[in-house]
């Protein structure tokens, strides 16, 4: 990301001039105390200090928004806010009402710079402050009530935009864990399925093919025996593997709804799939495997790329000029990279394109008004059926 956020260091160049620009906006708002100086009808002595005054606190303002973020502990931070406040008292006390103003700037830095725990306390303390030397000051009665609000809500709400950014970085990081977990008992699984596949077989080989070794010199016909049932053996072998993996590559519909609500819900983000078992009556067993690919690799990305809040699952039977078609959609309301590209061409879009291709279907992702929309199409009847015909 190209921007940082409040209570975030700044990581590059580009980052600290965002930071600052965004910052600065909110200098405009000390065209009181500028005007002030300028028009304020004060001599040239004081003027001159009251410049010294405003530099010094824009500057140790902005060390403490940009040191926010680099580990520094709640004492110095508490340390920094004295020393703003000292000078706005200083200055509002010494110059008049219109640098009062200064008080919401260091309500702000408080509500951004400490933990909600410090921040409720700190910002309406520097709005008592802001109460008392506002009563002290001439005229000040009359700011008071323009700056007081201002002075709370600016605080508060940077303590809740705090604390949302630190909420939005855990949840990025609980769903990237998510996805790393279910990744890692996908494998174990399928470790573990071929590990109870092959090690009988692989140790049954293993021995006759010794024991073939120490028949053969004199007992030729019994070694051939034995090697007779090593072939048989590793078909057999074959074929159980073989049986593992068009299982583990072939999901049921009906099983990966399931397994999409669950990683969805695990993840944080709202599910809405059918809520009734589909209806797959007479849905070719191939069509049926495409599609709960494209739901599995959908529902993968979005978990671990988009970024999204909300994801929508639909299943639903259409009359096409190709025939019946049963159509798989998955809409989420994500910003990230919903597309898998990161993943190889096999169980990325290039995948699931050829995968449905090869079952008389077709597959359309890309960006929708609201997020990512996935649609992927397969034939509902064999190949050859007319729905019209009677029997």
């Amino acid at each position: 990301m190209s921007g940082v956020g409040i209570g975030q260091r700044p990581r590059n160049r580009r980052q600290r001039a965002m930071k600052f620009l965004w910052t600065g906006i909110w200098l405009a708002y000390l065209s009181a105390p500028v005007s002030d100086l300028l028009h304020g009808g004060h001599s040239d002595g004081v003027r001159a200090l009251g410049w010294i005054g405003l530099v010094a606190f824009v500057a140790w303002y902005f060390a403490l928004i940009f040191r926010a973020g680099r580990g520094e502990t709640n004492g110095m931070v508490l340390g920094s806010l004295a020393v703003l406040a000292a000078q706005s008292s200083i200055l509002a006390l010494s110059l008049g009402r219109e640098w009062l103003v200064l008080f919401v700037y260091v309500s702000v830095a408080s509500g951004a710079a400490l933990p909600l725990r410090m921040a409720r306390l700190t910002v309406p303390a520097v709005s008592a402050l802001l109460t008392a030397v506002a009563l002290a000051v001439p005229g000040g009665e009359a700011y008071l009530a323009s700056l007081l609000l201002p002075a709370l809500l600016g605080g508060f709400s940077m303590t809740g935009v705090r604390e949302l950014l630190r909420t939005a970085k855990e949840l990025r990081e609980a769903r990237a864990t998510v996805a790393q977990l279910a990744a890692n008992e996908e494998r174990l699984r399928l470790a573990r399925d071929l590990h109870d596949l092959l090690g009988h077989s692989l140790s049954l080989i293993t021995l006759k093919s010794e024991l073939a070794g120490r028949m053969l010199p004199d007992h030729p016909d019994k070694a051939a025996q034995q090697v007779a049932d090593i072939e048989q053996v590793s078909r057999q072998a074959l074929v159980d593997v073989r049986e593992a993996v068009t299982g583990y590559r072939r999901p049921r519909l009906g099983a990966e709804l399931a397994g999409a609500r669950a990683a969805l819900t695990a993840a944080g983000v709202t599910a809405e799939l059918p809520t009734a078992d589909p209806d797959l009556t007479d849905v070719p067993e191939d069509s049926e495997s495409a599609l709960a690919w494209a739901l599995r690799e959908a529902v993968t990305n979005v978990v671990r790329h988009s970024g999204a809040q909300r994801c929508t699952v639909d299943l639903v039977r259409r009359q096409t000029l190709d025939g019946p078609m049963l159509e798989l959609t998955v809409d989420d309301d994500g910003t990230g990279d919903a597309n898998g590209s990161g993943e190889g061409a096999g169980t990325g879009l290039t995948g699931l394109t050829e995968r449905l291709e090869k079952v008389g279907g077709t597959l359309e992702a890309g960006p929708s008004r609201h997020g990512f929309r996935l649609a992927a199409r397969a034939p509902a009847t064999p190949s050859g059926t007319d729905v019209g015909s009677g029997a």
